[in-house]
């Protein structure tokens, strides 16, 4: 069964993008300290099949950045590198933080045009301002997920941003318990753990070592139906393979509420996790049941592929 990949960053064409937010010399983002390179290459998503055939991939789904104002990725790329390959790509839209009065409307076209969900959601807002709160509420009523980025504060980074212990994104997730939230990023996941630190610099890096009982994050998972995982990258791919025995008891305890992802955006781009699943359940640490569950069929689910 080839695995599902909730979150990738591909066009139309294979290309090199100049990120915004760049100060000269410096390889970060000049309101962070996420180290990112100058230049992003970006495969299209035709030139991309033959990478993900070899990893193990056989569908996916392509994120948004934005409307206009994004530097790439914007909605009619990620819809139009979809449809080139039908079967194999869906795709997610995004707004761009303007004109609140039209979030709603603009979100149903979007998704009348074919979008499963909206993300990467990364308005670097505080979850509960008014932007972000009209964008919650509209995907709720239009029962679209979620896939959001998340800053440790305003000004810091790209993302929505949340204090140490998620106390706002608890709050949404009571107010909205209609809405699917699909977690990623540093400061998400970094909540894995009970000694997470407060401190907005570690928030924003991948955590490292055993994995304390009592993050904070488990409990949210516990509580709230609504919130799941998105394990990209090096911080949710890298929050369950830190610790092996917490990440194993951790996917199966969650095996209804994670979702296989690794944020590539061109063929030379590769994450351990998909890797590590595969060893796993090669290995029968992690049952057929609990991987087809992580690898695909909750994305199938969630994002109704």
């Amino acid at each position: 069964m080839g695995k599902t990949d909730i979150h990738l960053h591909l066009g139309l064409v294979t290309s090199e993008h100049r990120m915004r937010g760049f100060a000269d010399g410096q390889q970060s983002y000049s309101s962070g300290i996420t180290p990112q390179p100058a230049i992003m290459k970006s495969s299209s998503s035709v030139d991309m099949l033959p990478h993900l055939k070899e990893l193990g991939i056989s569908r996916g789904i392509i994120l948004s950045m934005g409307e206009a104002d994004a530097p790439f990725y914007q909605n009619d790329t990620a819809r139009q590198a979809a449809e080139a390959v039908p079967g194999v790509f869906a795709w997610m839209c995004n707004l761009d933080e303007r004109d609140i009065d039209t979030v709603e409307e603009r979100l149903r076209n979007y998704k009348q045009a074919g979008a499963v969900g909206i993300g990467e959601f990364a308005v670097n807002k505080w979850i509960g301002t008014p932007f972000i709160e009209a964008v919650f509420t509209a995907a709720e009523k239009l029962h679209l997920p979620i896939l959001f980025h998340m800053s440790p504060e305003e000004g810091f980074n790209y993302g929505i941003a949340d204090k140490p212990g998620l106390p706002l994104l608890e709050e949404a997730l009571k107010r909205h318990p209609d809405l699917v939230l699909v977690g990623h990023s540093q400061p998400f996941w970094h909540e894995i753990s009970g000694d997470a630190s407060a401190d907005k610099v570690a928030r924003n890096t991948w955590g490292e070592g055993p994995v304390t009982p009592g993050g904070r994050l488990v409990e949210l998972l516990e509580r709230y139906p609504n919130l799941y995982g998105d394990l990209s990258a090096n911080s949710g791919g890298g929050a369950v393979m830190r610790d092996e025995p917490f990440g194993l008891s951790f996917l199966e305890k969650f095996q209804d509420k994670l979702m296989f992802g690794t944020d590539m955006g061109n063929t030379e781009t590769t994450f351990p996790l998909g890797a590590w699943l595969d060893e796993k359940l090669a290995e029968g640490k992690l049952s057929k049941e609990v991987y087809e569950k992580i690898c695909v069929k909750n994305a199938e689910r969630v994002f109704g592929l």
